[in-house]
């Protein structure tokens, strides 16, 4: 209660200790001038002098902030204000000294000497009076967790101050790691760096750690992993903070504090992204969203949003899920909007109707069947909506004029050798037929597998983790790329303002994972024991997917993160063909993937 009392009360004690510490300064001063010889000092001239100087001080210390709260206690700006306000006060004391009166009232060495006195008793004062109301925020409680934070730079900086200053912190630093070094010596805030990673099981066992925190938001895949495994031999917890780009103005602290997830396996990518460029292709347009209610559909209404379309017509043939996405971007769903449009994209009148009414602009082309093994059995269905309903949109499309077509593919149509593969293939190369048919700029978007998009690996292990394992992996040597889906969406609006008709624009994503590296590190994560079972590729399953194609070459003259291939062409004639096929369409799109310059079959004018 006292110290509550004393933060109530804080501009008065500090006006108090600020008087006596020039009462001490200048005390001090004028017996040192006459070597503490009493009988030379005239104390009612120095209590004059004491007098003026206090007057001085408040006002300097009002001009300067210290008194009305302009400053947090203690900190640097207060002790710049701090210094201002002493420098003043010593300024005005020396002048007045030496021409206001006719008689000294110090010897005039005594306002130089006092204000140095003076401004060390201030700053020590606020020093020891920080040390203390931080030693009394520290958190105690035996409930609290220990933690071992990785990372002595501005984050593990930042995130420590935090939990030290919180005394209903649910976590206490105990010890730092950092293979920097020069930080071998280094503490913040009392808590001492005192090894490298590798130094981790025994700075636990000695500070009595139950996890480490990876304070590092710019951590990478490999970082990540090898702290992943140190901590699983040390029987530690992992906990992380967010990417540096999910940080809201870039400071950490304690609410940033998570659990390890599989995703923070897969590393972090700092998208640097051409604002101008995208506003100036969404910006007032109208923009028109297939599979709006899907994982990557979603994201791209989300992020379509913020760049103030004049309408953003999102279309779905699942009710459920355009609930979802306007709860999303408008934070209520009466499900009355016109831009929400409950379609199947296979129905090619309703599109045509659609088109006709609403004239868009861009078009971001999502909806699509993905599920690999599934597609395996049903071929017939990832014809009808991956290439025919793609077929149907891209000429409905060039009918109504639309400017810019962006068409969602996947790595699996780079070298494909499943049905969905073959299926996305077709799409990209009718997507480059129409490009070449058009002056408008019709191209494809590709990229793997998207960290929490709707029936992905991660989300398989998740569930699995839950029920207790054991975890799956096809083959211990399989390796998939990854994005998360937020990196993902934005890469493709950024493709969008710079693709060229008829290309393919690749999304680099990284390192591949090996997936058995994974699985063994979340199952070690776990809180009970947790198997990896091996059961084998599945008809259509690479062991290792690629990005890029044969033939194709990684250009890059755009963004850096963005490859540009050409894709040949598919005249719509050769789709048309395959329809009647109803027991081949898996191996009709395998022929048209083989045998990519095939003359038509029936020649069309």
């Amino acid at each position: 209660m006292k110290w509550q009392l004393l933060g109530r009360w804080r501009t008065p004690v500090q006006v108090t200790v600020d008087a006596l510490a020039w009462i001490v300064g200048l005390t001090f001063a004028t017996l040192s001038r006459y070597d503490f010889g009493v009988s030379h000092v005239n104390f009612r001239h120095l209590g004059l002098f004491v007098v003026l100087a206090v007057l001085v001080q408040v006002v300097a210390g009002l001009a300067c902030g210290l008194y009305t709260g302009r400053s947090r206690f203690g900190s640097f700006d207060e002790v710049l204000g701090l210094v201002r306000a002493v420098g003043i006060t010593t300024a005005v004391l020396f002048a007045f000294d030496l021409w206001a009166l006719p008689v000294r009232l110090v010897p005039l060495s005594a306002p130089l000497a006092g204000g140095m006195t003076a401004l060390v008793l201030l700053g020590g004062t606020r020093y020891v009076w920080r040390l203390v109301l931080e030693a009394r925020r520290r958190p105690t409680g035996e409930d609290c967790e220990r933690l071992v934070v990785f990372g002595a730079g501005e984050g593990g900086a930042q995130v420590i101050t935090s939990m030290l200053r919180d005394p209903a912190s649910p976590y206490l630093p105990v010890a730092l790691l950092d293979d920097d070094p020069a930080k071998r010596k280094l503490r913040i805030m009392g808590v001492p760096v005192v090894g490298n990673r590798y130094d981790l099981a025994a700075a636990a066992a000695t500070h009595r750690a139950t996890a480490i925190l990876v304070a590092i938001p710019s951590a990478d895949t490999a970082l990540i992993g090898d702290l992943t495994d140190l901590a699983t031999e040390a029987g530690l917890g992992v906990k992380v903070l967010p990417a540096v780009r999910e940080l809201f103005g870039g400071d950490v602290g304690i609410a940033d504090i998570r659990d390890f997830t599989a995703a923070d396996l897969l590393g972090r990518h700092q998208i640097e992204t051409d604002v101008a460029a995208i506003a100036g292709y969404l910006t007032g347009r109208r923009v028109l969203v297939t599979g709006a209610g899907g994982s990557i559909g979603s994201e791209l209404c989300r992020q379509i949003y913020r760049f103030g379309p004049s309408e953003l017509i999102m279309v779905d043939r699942d009710e459920s899920a355009l609930h979802g996405v306007q709860l999303l971007l408008e934070g209520r769903a009466p499900l009355d909007s016109p831009d929400l449009v409950l379609l199947d994209i296979r129905d090619r009148p309703g599109v045509e109707r659609l088109f006709a009414a609403r004239r868009p602009e861009v078009v971001f082309h999502a909806a699509a069947l993905k599920h690999l093994t599934l597609l395996e059995r049903f071929p017939r269905e990832a014809f009808r909506s991956n290439v025919v309903a793609t077929l149907d949109l891209l000429q409905v499309a060039a009918a109504s004029g639309v400017e810019r077509f962006v068409n969602i593919s996947t790595d699996k149509a780079a070298d494909p050798s499943s049905v969905l593969g073959f299926s996305k293939r077709i799409a990209e190369r009718i997507t480059a037929h129409m490009a070449e048919h058009s002056t408008a700029t019709y191209l494809s978007v590709r990229f793997g597998n998207v960290l929490g998009s709707r029936g992905s690996m991660l989300t398989t292990f998740r569930a699995q983790l839950d029920s207790g394992g054991p975890l799956t992996v096809t083959d211990p040597d399989v390796t998939r790329y990854f994005m998360t889906i937020e990196e993902a969406v934005e890469l493709v609006i950024q493709a969008g303002a710079i693709g060229q008709g008829g290309e393919a624009l690749v999304l680099d994503m990284g390192e591949p994972v090996r997936i058995a590296d994974l699985a063994r590190r979340l199952a070690g994560l776990a809180k009970r024991p947790v198997d990896v079972v091996f059961i084998g590729l599945r008809p259509g399953e690479k062991l290792h997917e690629t990005l890029l194609g044969a033939g194709e070459v990684d250009a890059r003259p755009s963004h850096p993160l963005i490859s540009q291939v050409r894709v040949p062409s598919l005249h719509p004639d050769r789709v048309r063909e395959i329809e009647p096929e109803i027991d081949g369409f898996a191996a009709a799109m395998r022929s048209l993937c083989d045998h990519e310059h095939q003359p038509l079959r029936h020649q069309t004018q």
